[in-house]
């Protein structure tokens, strides 16, 4: 999908994106690229619902996990040289 700005530097979305994705986003720019993320309506709503689970979920086990998951991933690259 391709689009391109008006004289005034406005960007013209589809009706088919805005209804998806909703009116709102952040602009992120690269050196080589931007990108347009999504803002939800409630921020914090879709951040506890990312959240899943973890919200019920302490610390202290969020840093074992994450913690046995690097040294599981370092093995496994250990294993591949």
């Amino acid at each position: 999908m391709s689009t391109q700005t008006d004289q005034q530097g406005r960007l013209y979305i589809p009706k088919e994106v805005r209804e998806k994705y909703g009116d709102k986003y952040h602009i992120v720019t690269y050196d080589d690229r931007i990108e347009l993320i999504p803002v939800a309506d409630d921020p914090l709503g879709a951040v506890r619902e990312a959240a899943g689970d973890l919200r019920e979920t302490s610390v202290a086990k969020i840093r074992e996990d994450i913690e046995a998951e690097a040294k599981a991933d370092a093995r496994g690259k250990d294993a591949d040289k």
